[in-house]
């Protein structure tokens, strides 16, 4: 590291959990972030901001004024752009020695078992069940951590799968992807702006602790109430029936 970068994370180089040793893991590894909007904004943010030296942004939308109200990485000026390419612009302004690689795109399972196999960890910051099932399973087949949040309304969640770790439950443990899950997204359903944000700053938390050794909330999930302000942390343990990770 040179001296510009040992100015620009010394406060990650004070800290004994992360110091030289695993700032240089930080900006060694590879993250790849699925979705570009209200969790992707500020999972980017902070994953750039501390060095991480590669994130792939995985983003089919154009930004829409509507998603300025809690989507912080785009400004005004980016309406009609694609999210992809306004987030690449703002993190290369925040970070330059950050490696951006946009994707405009809507991903099939094949496209994803690419990216996910490049990649050291993986943030679900999608808005949909049919790409967290699918995410989901890649990353269980790849062995790579996936760091999965949601948010709507007033309501957040965040937990770790670590499928580097037999005991790790995965999404599907959780939430069946046969069961009764109900989609709720917030074009419908609304969402607290400053919700998107703490749930996706927890996500950029937990991928750092996954790339620097940390212990994660692999086999927790922490679930927010932010009209309350309650927070409360839940044990998962994995299914043994479980058609994705049993057996």
């Amino acid at each position: 590291m040179d001296d510009q970068q040992l100015l620009r994370y010394s406060r990650h180089i004070l800290l004994p959990e992360i110091g030289i040793e695993g700032q240089q893991r930080l900006s060694a590894a590879h993250a790849l972030i699925i979705g570009a909007g209200g969790l992707g904004s500020p999972a980017a943010l902070f994953l750039a901001s501390s060095g991480v030296g590669h994130l792939t942004l995985c983003d089919d939308d154009v930004v829409d004024l509507t998603n300025l109200q809690r989507q912080i990485i785009h400004r005004t000026s980016a309406v009609g752009k694609a999210k992809v390419i306004s987030a690449q612009e703002t993190l290369t302004d925040i970070n330059p020695e950050v490696g951006i690689t946009a994707l405009k795109e809507r991903v099939d399972e094949t496209r994803l078992a690419q990216l996910v196999a490049a990649a050291d960890v993986v943030l679900d910051c999608s808005d949909n069940f049919a790409t967290r099932y699918t995410l989901n399973r890649v990353c269980h087949a790849a062995r790579k951590p996936l760091v999965s949040g949601a948010a709507t309304r007033f309501e957040g969640q965040v937990s770790v799968f670590d499928f580097r770790r037999d005991d790790s439950p995965c999404y599907n443990c959780l939430y069946p992807e046969h069961g009764e899950s109900e989609e709720t997204r917030c074009a419908v359903m609304g969402v607290f702006a400053p919700l998107v944000g703490i749930i996706g700053s927890m996500q950029a938390a937990e991928a750092l602790k996954v790339l620097t050794g940390m212990e994660t909330l692999c086999g927790r999930m922490v679930l927010l109430n932010a009209a309350r302000m309650e927070v409360r942390t839940v044990r998962l343990a994995r299914d043994k029936l479980c058609p994705v990770c049993g057996g």
